[in-house]
């Protein structure tokens, strides 16, 4: 071991002293988003320290985010708080690390990473469509079959792909979504919506299911190292009395986009190191990796929308679960626990 030279004055060396190189050693050590912002907080030295590592560094776990303001860094099961308290009541989040909240006839987002806010224009000054658009021509729209079973024609619109904006309806239709600029105002506007894939739905939806039971299906889009990803969870359910109940049996099943020959494939693993987050707000695909995780893994929550409630709970609580694609299981291997009355608990990425 070689000797250590004390300082020419004789006094000790401080801990804000130490290289920056070491500092970025230590930080690839602390994954959680949590132990990083404690490193920051310990002196000044520190935090400029992570501060100038941050681009290099590998992303930070995820963190759950709840609408009473409460977040959980994984995989840490204690809630914390971002400084303030303007993380309460959000109603929706967007591209990984922005929370969206009703102000009058608008919204704003807020970036609680780094307390960020912008300010969007009200709705009434927004264009939803062309002056010349057809009656049917909205944003979002929800039909009732004839069975009483509710569908949305087309979902809101959850990742951009080679500077495209594309969406998945419910029936799994991949669409496109082309958005042009208004030669007269300048305002972006929604100048064509393109059908990518005829959607083929599970027609044996049903069989996997134990007897006396139905289901639901949840659908997500998630972009995974240039690919285009349809994840398809099935909830098993029981009525009781005149409520559908959520049980624990569900099943996932991934398919990928076939943008060349127009057809979703079946897949039976992410590849390329990957895991998922499932959210309605926010999904997204990470390496396991950099993490020490397994691959193959797809974190999902009970994410019921506000007023859209499609099933009921027997438990009171919920928390993580996690689907391993490898055995069909499902765990709950994060102790976060909060109640299912709590809507809209959403994913956020940290950004360098």
């Amino acid at each position: 071991m070689a000797e250590v030279t004390p300082p020419a004055d004789g006094q000790p060396a401080s801990w804000s002293e130490i290289p920056r190189d070491l500092a970025g050693m230590v930080l690839c050590l602390l994954p959680a988003y949590a132990d990083r912002a404690r490193f920051a907080a310990v002196c000044p030295q520190w935090r400029a320290a992570a501060r100038l590592l941050a681009p290099s560094l590998p992303p930070a776990l995820p963190l759950l985010a709840l609408p009473n303001g409460i977040f959980y860094s994984l995989p840490y099961s204690k809630p914390c708080r971002f400084p303030g308290s303007g993380c309460v009541g959000y109603k929706g989040a967007a591209f990984g690390s922005w929370l969206v909240f009703p102000r009058d006839e608008g919204c704003f987002l807020v970036d609680p990473f780094a307390g960020a806010t912008v300010t969007l224009p009200a709705l009434s000054s927004v264009r939803l469509r062309p002056p010349n658009a057809a009656d049917n021509y909205v944003k979002y729209q929800e039909r009732a079959t004839p069975n009483g079973r509710h569908y949305v024609t087309w979902l809101d619109i959850r990742d951009s792909k080679h500077g495209k904006l594309y969406a998945l309806a419910d029936d799994e239709n991949l669409l496109v979504v082309d958005i042009s600029q208004d030669q007269s105002t300048g305002d972006p506007h929604v100048c064509r919506i393109g059908q990518v894939i005829k959607g083929d739905p599970d027609h044996l939806f049903d069989a996997w299911m134990p007897d006396d039971t139905t289901g639901r299906k949840k659908l997500y889009l998630v972009e995974s190292c240039g690919a285009l990803l349809m994840v398809r969870r099935k909830v098993c359910c029981r009525m009781v009395d005149d409520t559908v109940v959520a049980g624990r049996i569900c099943e996932f099943e991934v398919l990928e986009a076939d943008l060349e020959h127009s057809q979703w494939v079946d897949v039976t693993t992410l590849g390329d190191d990957q895991m998922l987050f499932l959210g309605r707000p926010c999904s997204r695909a990470v390496s396991a990796s950099q993490y020490g995780m397994s691959n193959d893994q797809i974190f999902f929550l009970d994410d019921v929308m506000e007023n859209a409630e499609e099933y009921a709970f027997d438990e009171e609580n919920t928390s993580v679960n996690v689907y391993d694609m490898r055995n069909d299981e499902v765990s709950r291997p994060l102790q976060m626990v909060w109640k299912h009355e709590m809507f809209l608990a959403t994913w956020m990425f940290p950004r360098s």
